[in-house]
């Protein structure tokens, strides 16, 4: 954030610009949407828009960055109210929803389980560590099931939500299932 502070004034607002056409344009034509488009939306060139994001890939992380913190710090809400087996159930509802929800993150998170992410969903990371590990404790979690499996798993059923009918409405019932088989 040191960096954004640092800025011009203008060069700031374009920043934001971008960011606020390129949240708009992931959640209309998901990851795949027009970069040149984008700068046209935020009224700036090509040229700025990747000054700014050199990268398809630091532009969808830069637009999500609010959002992959905000559902992580969810994990510590669930978990501070719930039991441990209940909140990283509820937390993986909250997550698979909001990557149907949020065009693009999937990709993102889809990247940084894959091996190749560059550390932006490592708040997701961290908050699936916690979960698994208090649900290890609790012995509601089989032990051979690391984090990652745990965060390849939602995604696998976000996918399987939208194939299904597009609004996710079949979250819970595949969670229910998954966690069928990951139960101690």
């Amino acid at each position: 954030m040191a960096q954004v502070r640092s800025m011009r004034a203008d060069a700031r607002r374009n920043r934001g610009r971008l960011l606020e056409a390129a949240v708009e344009a992931f959640a209309a034509h998901g990851e795949g949407a027009s970069l040149d488009d984008i700068a046209k939306r935020a009224g700036v060139g090509s040229g700025t828009l990747y000054r700014h994001f050199p990268t398809r890939q630091a532009l969808l992380e830069a637009a999500y960055v609010d959002r992959i913190e905000s559902i992580a710090a969810r994990a510590g809400e669930l978990a501070g109210r719930l039991p441990a087996g209940e909140a990283l159930v509820e937390w993986l509802n909250e997550l698979a929803a909001g990557l149907i929800q949020v065009r693009g993150l999937r990709a993102l998170l889809g990247s940084a389980v894959g091996g190749g992410g560059t550390g932006c969903c490592d708040p997701l990371k961290g908050a699936v560590t916690r979960l698994a590990g208090a649900a290890w404790e609790a012995g509601v979690l089989r032990r051979d099931v690391a984090p990652d499996d745990v965060l390849r798993l939602a995604h696998g059923v976000a996918t399987a939500s939208e194939l299904a009918g597009g609004e996710g409405t079949h979250i819970r019932r595949y969670l229910e299932l998954l966690m069928d088989g990951l139960r101690a």
